[in-house]
């Protein structure tokens, strides 16, 4: 079978090959998003919404960096660089009693960096707490609405759970304090209690001129059946095994460590970017979280990603229309991946990475500097922009009052 498989790669790879050309030379190798999607991927929040910065002690955001600039290349960055946009930005009013949004900015994941370069958001609870109670104790907007017309930037793994293994994230459940309040955080997943009913969900941030340096020409053939780098196995934080990706990404290395269709490795190489550009297909399993950077790589250099994490919420799936432009594989299926990946037909192939191609796909899912229009930053807005007009009801009305005691004993400690 796996002979068979690999000689159809082949006669697969020359298809491809002869069919991108035709596309190249009829200029019909990027095809329009159709559809709402397309039409929301394009909007412009300019003119739609006022967002009013909250001016906090630099402890809170610029310190941290400071500190340690690390957190300005790894991938929880969008909360740094997302205070950084809006501060210049058209849509920001000095004026609060104009504002449609308030913004708290708190750089929780630049609190505590391990050697790695790994945030570790064991103080991140009671610095949100202390950010909170500061905005609540020295403007009125937060207690005028217990948070509600507030946004935060939570891109830890598990949201405002604040925790980077999901069985003790869930036992802590999201923030207390922000219940009321909108949470925009690259964790997604349906029905779990780490991801709150109306909170907007974005792509992790890849350092955008980093990724640019590495473009090769988009006539490069895509020689690459399936590829794949990380790790499969998390020995340290979880010894025993079974438990780090749900044992999706252990399945993928002990069925296919010796398939020819499979470029798959713990080896980082200096060509990775330039791989994926080779790549017919891009493995995006989960983690220890759904999400991962490389739904946003794979995106980017165009190849099709193939989404190894069930219920996962993907970002901007209003804009993005993720069925069309990748393929998505349950976990209890991973064994089969050879076979469900040989049986998609060329000619879906070739529409997926025509899709891919379109510019404006690509720049949804960057944080771009300087930003750009309809990148990362405007989707988030556009993002703030349907939610509005805020309900009355949903904004003044209600009993709910928030608990200022409620949370684990630690969490209450100042900060």
């Amino acid at each position: 079978m796996r002979n068979w498989n690999f000689l159809g790669f082949l006669c697969l790879a020359f298809v491809l090959r002869v069919e991108s050309l035709k596309f190249h030379r009829s200029d019909q190798h990027v095809e329009r998003i159709s559809g709402s999607a397309g039409d929301v991927l394009e909007d412009d929040p300019t003119g739609r919404l006022k967002v009013f910065v909250y001016e906090l002690p630099s402890k809170y955001n610029k310190k941290t960096v400071q500190r340690d600039s690390r957190c300005l290349s790894h991938m929880f960055a969008a909360e740094i660089y997302m205070h950084q946009f809006l501060l210049s930005s058209p849509v920001r009013t000095l004026d609060p009693e104009e504002a449609d949004w308030f913004y708290t900015p708190v750089y929780t994941t630049c609190e505590y960096l391990t050697p790695h370069g790994h945030p570790l958001p064991f103080n991140s609870p009671r610095m949100m707490r202390s950010a909170i109670q500061l905005v609540a104790s020295s403007w009125p907007y937060w207690n005028r609405t217990q948070g509600a017309d507030h946004f935060f930037i939570v891109p830890h793994d598990f949201g405002a759970c604040f925790h980077f293994q999901e069985e003790k994230a869930i036992g802590r459940g999201i923030l207390p304090l922000l219940q009321r309040a909108t949470l925009v955080q690259t964790f997604g997943q349906w029905n779990h209690v780490c991801l709150k009913e109306g909170s907007i969900t974005i792509p992790p941030y890849a350092p955008p001129q980093k990724i640019q340096s590495h473009l090769i020409s988009p006539d490069t053939p895509r020689s690459i059946f399936v590829y794949f780098r990380g790790l499969f196995y998390d020995k340290r934080n979880d010894p025993k095994g079974g438990y780090y990706a749900r044992g999706a990404r252990a399945a993928v290395w002990e069925n296919f460590k010796d398939n020819p269709l499979f470029d798959i490795s713990t080896d980082h190489p200096t060509t990775y970017y330039e791989d994926m550009q080779r790549a017919i297909f891009c493995l995006c399993p989960l983690g220890w979280a759904p999400w991962s950077p490389r739904l946003v790589e794979a995106v980017v250099f165009g190849c099709i990603p193939v989404i190894i994490a069930d219920d996962i919420v993907l970002p901007f799936a209003d804009a993005i229309p993720w069925e069309d432009i990748g393929l998505f594989v349950a976990e209890k299926d991973v064994p089969y991946l050879d076979n469900i990946l040989t049986s998609v037909p060329p000619q879906e192939i070739l529409r997926k990475q025509r899709l891919l191609a379109n510019p404006s796909m690509k720049q949804a899912m960057l944080f771009l500097q300087p930003a750009q229009p309809g990148d990362a930053f405007h989707q988030i807005l556009n993002g703030l922009a349907r939610k509005l007009p805020h309900h009355h009801k949903t904004i003044y009305g209600g009993n709910n009052v928030l608990n200022w005691t409620a949370g684990p004993v630690g969490d209450l400690k100042p900060w």
